[in-house]
């Protein structure tokens, strides 16, 4: 026993020492957005998928390339449009010159799969990548193919242009683990970028993991040991955040239609366990639920029609359940 917490403790030493390498990696490319990384990082530990939503020209498909090379994973960008079909992303059925069907495999076989403007595509495969995302399988003429370990998506989401979008429904948002706000970078940020993206500046990026690497962390993580305060903690900030519930606080029992389902509870614990172990903790406490909170419970709270008109935003209602 004694020799298997020992081991445990230097494998979250080395955890840290992963992320803060990794860190340094993407810094090279990626310019500020600590808070952007740092989720996307716990996304992959967690074996989560995350939603990056932002307004164009924020490095949202850059910051997920150079996290596929550091990482040293396949990757495959897809770019979502209104006339993608199901089999475009999955793969093929095709009749080689033996008059044999074989299977060609499509873009989703690779261990990230960044989703370009996912709400760009319709609803048919919107939801073939959700049987990919909560499966890590894909069926294909009766046939079930298992898709590559690690296997995380990461989405992306304009916010601003609404003309010929197709809204992720409720089901499909709560299959995401966090939904990242991109924000403009600070004037320092910006003129830091212009810098290097104007002149011939190319940094070389080091592998510093690799699937087997994030595979075993990601086991060690599921491992941490949770205090039954913090997980009562999460557990009730999710129950707290539906209206209807005996302990719901005002604004969400004034403001709120649906609010966040179990699987909001799985992810608070998962997250705050990978959050406490990257800072070098053996179990998370409190203050781990809350860094994760925002980004678990935003696209999980849906308002109603006076909390759209008095302007009440989702920000607030979260800070609310943050006791």
């Amino acid at each position: 026993m004694e020799t298997n917490q020992h081991n445990d403790v230097k494998a979250v030493q080395e955890l840290v020492d992963a992320y803060n390498k990794l860190r340094a990696e993407i810094g090279k490319v990626i310019i500020g957005q600590d808070e952007v990384i740092r989720d996307v990082l716990i996304s992959i530990f967690s074996r989560g998928h995350c939603l990056l939503v932002g307004v164009p020209g924020l490095a949202k498909t850059l910051l997920i390339n150079t996290v596929s090379r550091v990482l040293g994973l396949s990757y495959n960008r897809i770019q979502f449009t209104p006339d993608l079909m199901p089999s475009d992303i999955i793969g093929t059925e095709v009749l080689d010159e033996h008059r044999q069907f074989r299977f060609v495999k499509g873009p989703l076989f690779a261990n990230i799969i960044l989703a370009d403007e996912i709400n760009r595509t319709p609803p048919k495969t919107q939801s073939a990548l959700l049987e990919a995302m909560q499966e890590r399988a894909v069926t294909a003429a009766g046939k079930r193919y298992e898709l590559g370990n690690p296997f995380f998506v990461l989405a992306t989401q304009n916010p601003i242009e609404q003309e010929g979008t197709y809204p992720l429904p409720e089901a499909q948002l709560d299959r995401f683990m966090f939904n990242v706000l991109l924000d403009y970078p600070s004037l320092d940020e910006e003129i830091m970028v212009v810098k290097n993206t104007t002149s011939d500046y190319d940094p070389t990026l080091d592998k510093v993991l690799d699937g087997d690497r994030i595979l075993y962390f990601q086991d060690l993580i599921r491992k941490i040991p949770v205090p039954d305060n913090v997980l009562q903690y999460a557990v009730s900030m999710a129950a707290r955040s539906r209206p209807g519930n005996g302990q719901a606080p005002d604004i969400v029992s004034n403001y709120v239609s649906w609010g966040a389902g179990p699987r909001a509870s799985q992810f608070l614990i998962v997250g705050a366990k990978c959050s406490a172990a990257l800072n070098g903790k053996y179990s998370p406490d409190i203050e781990d639920v809350n860094s994760v909170a925002p980004a678990i419970m935003r696209h999980r709270i849906v308002k109603n029609y006076k909390a759209e008109a008095e302007g009440i935003a989702v920000e607030d209602i979260i800070a609310a359940l943050i006791k």
